[in-house]
């Protein structure tokens, strides 16, 4: 089945690495060492911004591909291929939406740095912000952060998610694409900028069809990665609406399910 895959994308957290950001580093290398030698892309598919995804894979950074900010950061190794650019306008009316709702939480995701904003955050979720966000600054508003702007990425309380989700929707449409991957997590990126919107900019480069494709994900903003490529795999630890999008589903993370998976389908166990 090798032959037939040329290109593996993997989303980052509940899907990759077990829940303290660990994964099997010899296994990885192994298998990427096989897949380097049929010819077979690694692509990294996560909301997370490309300084921390980079920093997960530290040596390999530049053999590998990068769908980071859902979709939003594309690079093909070396090689940049597509930043996201909100207009300001765009920009100023997700500012003013939030403004509205004290209990939202937002980071600022921009091309050089994440921005959070004083007054609306405390230092305790700055760091913990951080371990997502390598490149992290303060800023005293976020209407004068001069950066080229990617998506936001606002937390809400884990049990309004939904609430939120639809006001987002609601209150920013034409504007603005809300996603979830759950647990009060959302990301505001530019309509048809996803996950799938990035993989199939590289498709394109390396002239790879989305059937000689597998993607790994296990929340909302996997979704459409799932349904574009041939081969998907919902983690066993996804709700039901992920596992619904795939074609089937594997071991969760904690049990090396991607790597597990990626064994057999390349015959290396």
């Amino acid at each position: 089945m090798d032959e037939k895959i040329k290109m593996v994308a993997v989303d980052v957290d509940g899907t990759f690495v077990r829940s303290d950001y660990t994964y099997d580093i010899p296994r990885f290398q192994r298998i990427l060492s096989h897949m380097n030698h049929i010819g077979c892309h690694f692509v990294v598919a996560s909301g997370n911004q490309y300084y921390q995804l980079r920093d997960l894979f530290p040596g390999y950074d530049e053999e590998l591909s990068f769908v980071a900010e859902n979709g939003a950061f594309v690079k093909d190794q070396k090689e940049l291929v597509f930043t996201a650019n909100m207009p300001k306008d765009t920009v100023d009316a997700v500012i003013d939406v939030c403004r509205e709702y004290p209990e939202i939480r937002n980071v600022l995701c921009g091309l050089e740095s994440a921005y959070c904003q004083r007054e609306t955050v405390n230092q305790e979720f700055f760091d913990r912000t951080a371990i997502y966000y390598h490149r992290l600054k303060w800023m005293d508003d976020f209407k004068k952060v001069d950066d080229q702007i990617l998506k936001f990425a606002p937390t809400v309380p884990e049990e309004k998610t939904d609430f939120y989700y639809h006001l987002f929707c609601e209150k920013l449409k034409g504007k603005i694409e809300p996603t979830t991957s759950g647990h009060g997590s959302i990301d505001l990126i530019l309509p048809g900028c996803h996950k799938a919107s990035g993989l199939k900019r590289l498709l394109k480069r390396w002239e790879i069809s989305p059937e000689q494709c597998a993607a790994f994900g296990d929340g909302g903003n996997d979704i459409e990665m799932l349904k574009y490529c041939g081969y998907s795999y919902a983690m066993e630890n996804a709700p039901a609406n992920v596992k619904a999008a795939a074609k089937f589903v594997c071991p969760s993370n904690e049990e090396d399910g991607v790597l597990v998976t990626l064994e057999k389908l390349f015959s290396l166990t």
